[in-house]
């Protein structure tokens, strides 16, 4: 950008330069500012998601802590622990990933773990079998709301940077534009002045 520092020639080509500049740097700061609609918009949705997400493993925290109270009473603590486990082995996270304005975007799940194909001697109790079950929806709570909280996190950081470029856009490279265009402006309205004043004497004479 010209410089009003004595520097810039006030002409009509450094005018429509100027001109040219502060249009390219309006649509750029235009879409900057839908750019932010758009992110805002996605932050909500997904603040919408985790906050319904986490009442959901509010309700799965409390049946968790139901189910290990049922099988406490029924077996006692110490007779619960050497219960045979309920494992994780061959469960897997699924994950879906969709782009959204140059941000990966995740949704997560806990595949269900296959039936249990121990022999029926090592088949856990039903109330253990209820406490594993209710632990294991806890489980997938937490990595649904784990993807959820890491897309709040992108979507957040890229917010950020977008709205410090709309800022700096409309509180500094544009005004700037302006006061070089006004700065050359008048100078041109002078010469013009000035020339008008020239022909007038010239006409005189």
């Amino acid at each position: 950008m010209p410089d009003m520092g004595g520097e810039v020639l006030a002409t009509r080509v450094a005018f429509l330069e100027l001109k040219d500049e502060r249009r390219l740097v309006q649509e750029g700061y235009e879409l900057l500012d839908e750019k932010r609609v758009l992110l805002a918009t996605e932050m909500l949705r997904q603040l919408r998601h985790y906050l319904a997400l986490q009442d959901d493993l509010t309700q799965h925290e409390q049946q968790a802590r139901t189910a290990l109270d049922a099988a406490t009473d029924a077996y006692g603590f110490d007779d619960l622990t050497v219960e045979p486990k309920l494992g994780l082995e061959q469960a897997l996270v699924r994950s879906d990933v969709r782009a959204f304005l140059g941000i990966h975007l995740v949704e997560a799940a806990l595949d269900e773990v296959g039936g249990d194909v121990r022999p029926p001697s090592l088949q856990p109790l039903p109330e253990a079998r209820g406490c594993a079950r209710a632990f294991r929806r806890l489980i997938a709570g937490h990595v649904a709301m784990a993807a959820c909280a890491g897309n709040l996190r992108r979507l957040a950081r890229e917010y950020t940077r977008t709205e410090r470029r709309a800022r700096a856009l409309e509180n500094v490279v544009l005004p700037e534009i302006d006061v070089s265009l006004r700065f050359v402006e008048e100078q041109l309205d002078a010469v013009d002045q000035e020339e008008a004043v020239r022909v007038r004497n010239a006409a005189a004479r």
